[in-house]
């Protein structure tokens, strides 16, 4: 019973609660921090700069020309989702802690995933060239926009001061100068890279968990557990699945008014509906150090949340295209 409960989960998702409860029990302290802090940078330098070693020009460039369905993705991202974000952080805001509220507003302001965006597309049959250009598009434009957006609305809640110029100059050059540079190297180690994916994935996920460890020790130094109650983590949860439904329903409906095929309503679909763990995390570390623990708690949670749901409505997707009937093209002779 136990091991089919798991089975459902996500393996990384338990690999942050444990790192999570690590931070709770032996946070970094002193001059822990300070090594950390260091540590930290470095590997959302590496991070990032593996992105942009991984992202394929040629498969950018083979689904670039529908750019319809690729601005309805980035309209999804940042548009959809942070009007809901600042709606919730309004209603909530009287009734969530204000460290909760305001990670609940920064998952909403962040890009589309790349990896599951594409991986679900393909498991239901869609358009995955174009499901390759608006996730690839939409984290590389979030590197630039997502920091903008935090400047302008995270002042709405107690939580922040508000981001900084310099913040944004600095996320900059921590995030997107080592994706541009690792993208103009791909001649050179993109080779490297695509054949060895599975080694590097633990370089990525350690990367992520190192930054959730600094992070969670510093806010549980600050008394994060004494501020956020079981009511508090529930209401993430609601929060989070209705806003993942209104924009899932959101984009439906738009493909079907908008005429979109089946293979790109799938894009629009999961590409529009998806938030990065993997780009999150690190940006809420380089935007707000020490404060940065209580605002991936809502992040992680909608992770997990939103592979489920979409592990789910892609299975249906495949499903109906397997039960579709297969339509023969009529022979030369028969077409006479």
């Amino acid at each position: 019973m136990i091991k089919r409960a798991l089975a459902g989960i996500d393996p990384f998702l338990l690999l942050l609660i444990a790192t999570v409860a690590m931070a709770s029990l032996f946070p970094a302290h002193g001059v822990g921090t300070i090594w950390f802090g260091y540590a930290t940078n470095a590997a959302i330098v590496l991070l990032f700069f593996l992105h942009g070693a991984k992202l394929s020009r040629q498969a950018v460039l083979a689904g670039a020309g529908n750019w319809r369905l690729h601005l309805l993705v980035l309209c999804s991202s940042f548009v959809i989702f942070p009007a809901l974000g600042l709606l919730f952080s309004a209603l909530g805001g009287r009734f969530v802690a204000p460290e909760i509220i305001a990670g609940l507003l920064f998952l909403s302001l962040l890009p589309s995933t790349v990896q599951s965006s594409i991986a679900f597309t393909a498991l239901a049959r869609g358009n995955v060239p174009a499901a390759v250009c608006s996730a690839s598009l939409s984290n590389l434009l979030g590197i630039v926009i997502t920091p903008v957006m935090v400047g302008l609305f995270m002042h709405v809640s107690a939580a922040t001061d508000g981001i900084s110029l310099d913040a944004i100059k600095g996320i900059m050059s921590q995030l997107l100068l080592p994706f541009v540079a690792g993208h103009l190297l791909r001649p050179l180690i993109g080779g490297f890279v695509d054949r060895n994916k599975r080694i590097l994935m633990p370089v990525d996920r350690s990367s992520i968990l190192l930054v959730v460890y600094t992070a969670f020790s510093a806010a549980v130094i600050g008394g994060i557990w004494q501020r956020t109650s079981i009511w508090d983590l529930l209401a993430i949860l609601v929060m989070s699945a209705l806003m993942l439904a209104l924009v899932m329903g959101a984009n439906l409906f738009v493909a079907r008014r908008m005429g979109l095929g089946r293979e790109d309503e799938i894009v629009l679909l999961f590409c529009g509906s998806k938030k990065s763990l993997v780009s999150g995390v690190p940006m809420a570390g380089a935007l707000f150090h020490a404060a940065a623990g209580p605002l991936i708690l809502p992040l992680m949670i909608f992770h997990q949340l939103q592979l489920f749901v979409c592990a789910v409505i892609a299975a249906r997707y495949r499903g109906m295209a397997d039960d579709a009937p297969i339509i023969r093209a009529p022979a030369v002779d028969d077409a006479i």
